[in-house]
């Protein structure tokens, strides 16, 4: 497994689609986050508040707002579902995306995660990366901006070993006492007798440090996407004019793409809804003459919505709702990189044949016999057309013949019997009339022939809703097919 780490540093204040530079949120009276030009002025996070106004007279104060985080942060979840199927949250700030099943399909990893970066980049969020085989180290190196791709564990352990322990986060205790001991980088933990170290700080840090080296199991919680798409943003700052819109749609948009990519649906209609401080809230409809999930094509068709729209009172939320969905019609990739557009099945056996050698590519065939176990064969189909059944064979005798099922046991399975009634997983309810079935005379006595079979044969379903294919000869009941 290869785990793609993403750190947004400036979440608390990238969440706030609309803000003026220089821009830094507070909480409890600190700085907690600033922007480009807060950092050049000298302003720190954990500087007092009077301090940064000291340092920048025209900063503009923002209150830290934790449901906008957790907002923003799920609807960039829902984004990253064009990447991958498989991610995980990783509060208060930080994605956690599995990407070892999709390299080939982007082209490695350097290629994933330049789209991932670019893609955070155009929705206006600072990002730190780092990949590696374990998704808590991989955080760890994120988070302390490694932005390097580890793709072996023991370059992953080299790269943990030079970080600071302060990077994990521990508790203020728990790094007091470390420095007190001397422990400045993580690798001089593992330099200490483990028992006397658990004592001192107890088994947590330890324990999140084998973690993040890979030496303990470290399951990740999936992100579910939502059964239904539907993300409101609520702005800072009154907007008057609806092209402002563009920059806080892109975000709606990106998301509801990835949600898209990750439920295998596309978008055939949606609504904008605008919510006005004063009056009622004006809804835009987007109606696409076909099926999409073409986050580009998505923002050209808002662009020109917004473009003709006349605001009559200014926005302070949006929300973006799908209202109408189709599933996603699946396609086949071609078994060779290198197959001509328009070859047939015949010309591609060919070569599966010229690869796998001739015994490992056969086909199956029907066999004029009513016996199941004998109404199919297999032949070399480099050598064998298969010919058309004749009218009176039993592959054409309509409804002379039952419903059969695709799966056949390799040999029938006796059942038990209670009160009269054949037991599979319970009571088995038959679902169909007796089929009689009596052939294969001729072949009575012959080694390896099925020989003469006189059956019954029902179609039956269990309390567990499995339909199976059951008969009964003279003496007992048998279990011969399943049906899909």
């Amino acid at each position: 497994m290869l785990w793609l780490a993403l750190h947004f540093p400036l979440l608390p204040l990238e969440a706030l689609p609309q803000r003026q530079s220089p821009s830094a949120v507070v909480a409890r009276g600190r700085v907690l986050v600033g922007d480009g030009a807060v950092a050049a002025a000298g302003i720190r996070a954990g500087q007092k508040l009077s301090t940064a106004l000291g340092l920048q007279p025209g900063l503009a104060v923002l209150e830290r707002d934790e449901p906008r985080e957790r907002q923003a942060l799920q609807a960039l979840a829902c984004w990253a579902g064009r990447f991958t199927p498989t991610l995980s949250l990783a509060p208060p700030d930080a994605l956690l995306l599995e990407i070892g099943g999709c390299l080939r399909l982007f082209g490695g990893a350097q290629a994933i995660v330049g789209e991932v970066l670019a893609g955070c980049a155009a929705q206006g969020y600072s990002t730190g990366w780092a990949a590696a085989p374990a998704p808590l180290g991989a955080c760890w190196l994120a988070r302390h901006g490694a932005a390097a791709v580890y793709a072996e564990a023991t370059a992953m352990q080299a790269a943990l070993a030079a970080l600071p322990c302060a990077v994990p986060g521990w508790s203020d205790e728990v790094g007091r006492r470390l420095e007190s001991f001397g422990l400045i980088r993580l690798g001089d933990l593992l330099r200490l007798p483990a028992a006397g170290l658990r004592r001192r700080i107890g088994s947590g840090p330890l324990d999140d440090l084998l973690r993040a080296r890979g030496e303990l199991p470290d399951p990740q919680p999936p992100f579910v996407f939502p059964e239904r798409f539907a993300i409101a943003i609520d702005l800072p700052s009154r907007v008057e004019h609806a092209e402002a819109l563009v920059f806080v749609g892109q975000r709606l948009f990106a998301a509801l793409a990835g949600w898209l990519h990750g439920r295998q649906l596309l978008l055939r209609r949606c609504s904008l809804q605008l919510t006005h401080d004063d009056g009622p809230p004006c809804v835009l409809a987007l109606d696409f003459a076909e099926p999409s999930a073409d986050e580009g094509r998505f923002l050209r068709l808002l662009r020109e919505h917004l473009s003709r729209l006349q605001l009559t009172a200014p926005v302070e939320a949006l929300r973006l709702q799908a209202d109408e969905l189709v599933e996603r019609p699946g396609s086949s990739g071609a078994l060779f990189a290198q197959a001509t557009a328009g070859e047939g099945a015949l010309a591609c056996l060919e070569r599966l044949r010229a690869r796998l050698g001739g015994q490992a590519v056969q086909a199956l065939g029907q066999a004029a016999d009513f016996r199941p176990e004998c109404a199919t064969r297999q032949f070399d189909v480099a050598v064998e057309v298969p010919r058309k059944s004749p009218p009176d064979s039993p592959s054409r005798a309509g409804g002379a013949i039952g419903q059969r099922p695709l799966w056949l046991l390799p040999r029938p399975q006796v059942l038990a019997e209670r009160g009269g009634t054949p037991h599979w997983h319970g009571p088995l309810k038959l679902l169909s009339r007796a089929e009689r079935l009596e052939s294969g005379w001729w072949d009575e006595g012959e080694h390896g022939a099925a020989g003469d079979v006189r059956r019954d044969y029902f179609v039956a379903r269990n309390p567990r809703g499995q339909w199976a294919w059951i008969f009964r000869d003279g003496e007992d009941w048998f279990l011969h097919g399943l049906f899909a």
